[in-house]
């Protein structure tokens, strides 16, 4: 049922990397997660249920951060891990796909590495931190380090949904609030702070491939403002949802479907 589904670690320059792999295609598609509050260990059958239109034409590729990591870890540094994990893996090239924190990774990766992204597709994400950006992340910072993953929460559920998402759940929400907790607060504190300090703005006219943007002009963790700079820095696709805000790429039913269609172009 699950394509293939494989999940694995793989050792790299830096340490130990999780990684989930599924689908019987035969290019490869990278994707790169936002920052989470979990690891992605465990969680391939939800992956490749999410993403099964991709498992015809794909081998898909989830790589989590490093298991070990340490203050002033970097996007840049995440990136290369990424690259690494592709070469042991015999992946010489990909279609990358970046959410959030993930998208700034993979501009990174691009931007480092441009022989081994074929295509590119951007969600709601930045190339630089924005004051929007330093305020929420800064929040759950601060709340990661008197451990306090109720207010993240609490503050991730309110700014990444729209009413109309967060109506049809709240039943939910008081238990997913107090259930979902990190494992590490202090990685947690470490991998967000590499947001802060990324910025890839003067460089984006280095990428050269084909690039998508997808943006949610509601946005109020990086802001749909960001993710027109992006696109109109490359002079390439966009397409923001109206209606939408960060989680446009769970709320839009079409979010998939247009990756897919741009990726296959």
């Amino acid at each position: 049922m699950f394509w293939g589904l494989n999940e694995g670690k793989i050792s790299i320059p830096s340490g130990d990397l999780n990684y989930i792999s599924f689908g019987k295609g035969q290019k490869n598609l990278v994707i790169i997660q936002g920052l989470n509050v979990r690891d992605i260990k465990g969680a391939g059958t939800s992956l490749a249920l999410m993403y099964k239109m991709f498992t015809k034409d794909y081998r898909v590729w989830f790589f989590d951060r490093r298991s070990i990591v340490k203050d002033g870890l970097t996007n840049w540094d995440l990136a290369e891990d990424i690259y690494f994990a592709m070469k042991a893996l015999q992946i010489d090239s990909a279609d990358v796909f970046g959410v959030s924190q993930g998208g700034m990774i993979a501009m990174a990766l691009t931007l480092e590495h441009p022989d081994c992204v074929s295509k590119l597709v951007l969600g709601v994400t930045s190339s630089r931190a924005n004051e929007t950006i330093e305020k929420v992340v800064g929040r759950w910072i601060n709340c990661a380090r008197n451990k306090d993953h109720v207010t993240i929460n609490k503050d991730t559920f309110s700014l990444m949904y729209t009413e109309k998402y967060l109506k049809k759940y709240k039943l939910f929400m008081p238990l997913l609030v107090r259930m979902i907790k990190p494992k590490d607060f202090g990685r947690f504190a470490i991998l967000a702070s590499g947001i802060l300090d990324f910025d890839c703005y003067d460089r984006l006219n280095e990428i050269k491939c084909p690039v998508l943007v997808l943006g949610g002009a509601l946005d109020k963790i990086t802001t749909g403002e960001a993710s027109v700079e992006i696109a109109e820095k490359l002079n390439c696709k966009i397409h923001m949802y109206s209606e939408y805000g960060h989680a446009a790429y769970e709320e839009a039913k079409d979010f998939n479907n247009r990756v897919y269609a741009f990726l296959l172009e």
